[in-house]
């Protein structure tokens, strides 16, 4: 592991965690502006983007900790490419966000923490095509996450619900690359694990 790599880790995780980041797309825009939310609304909607938010967090972290295990140049390229899909969604939570009058969950440090050594062990630990399964179940478990928030999200706050359909199609785009890149279907347990984990994480970050 190179100097380099290393001092280039270190600068992705201070950008991700402290640095307004810099969307590479335009923020999905609805195509008709949904009436004022009301108080509630206005924390509800506030309180998913915000895990929304974490959730790229921990993509960013999840896809640096791959890149830096990977002796692939081809896969590392590949993953870098999914970053930046991952920085535009960033940054679309980030405005969202703002918009709302609100803030980013106050553990996201934690968050990128943990997601950045499970990316770094799996690409260790398990070598290039545990590395993708990771990104497979990962994707697939956000879709699901996303798919959910459409229906939770409220019916006229029209501008989330633009980011979220357009985050849920990216995400399947990097699963798919995944697979066709060679990924390995991880067992049941590992999951189940990966789900509980989500859940844990989605729930604190709802509210702090």
């Amino acid at each position: 592991m190179s100097l380099n790599a290393l001092i280039l880790a270190a600068d992705s995780a201070l950008r991700t965690l402290f640095a307004e980041p810099r969307a590479s797309r335009p923020t999905p825009l609805a195509q008709h502006p949904g009436p004022a939310l009301s108080e509630a609304e206005r924390r509800e909607a506030a309180a998913l983007m915000r895990v929304n938010h974490v959730g790229e967090v921990c993509a960013q972290a999840l896809y640096t900790g791959q890149a830096l295990a990977t002796q692939n140049p081809h896969l590392r390229a590949q993953l870098a490419e999914a970053s930046r899909e991952e920085t535009d969604h960033l940054a679309w939570t980030q405005q969202r966000l703002d918009a709302l009058n609100d803030r980013p969950s106050w553990l996201n440090p934690v968050w990128y923490a943990g997601a950045f050594a499970i990316g770094f062990a799996a690409g260790k630990l398990g070598g290039d095509r545990v590395s993708l399964g990771f990104v497979v179940e990962t994707e697939r478990q956000v879709e699901a996450h996303l798919q959910s928030h459409m229906t939770r999200l409220p019916a006229g706050d029209s501008a989330s619900r633009a980011i979220v359909t357009q985050m849920k199609a990216d995400e399947i785009a990097h699963a798919q690359m995944a697979m066709k890149a060679g990924a390995m279907e991880l067992p049941a347990p590992v999951k189940t694990a990966m789900r509980l984990a989500a859940k844990l994480m989605t729930t604190v970050a709802h509210r702090i």
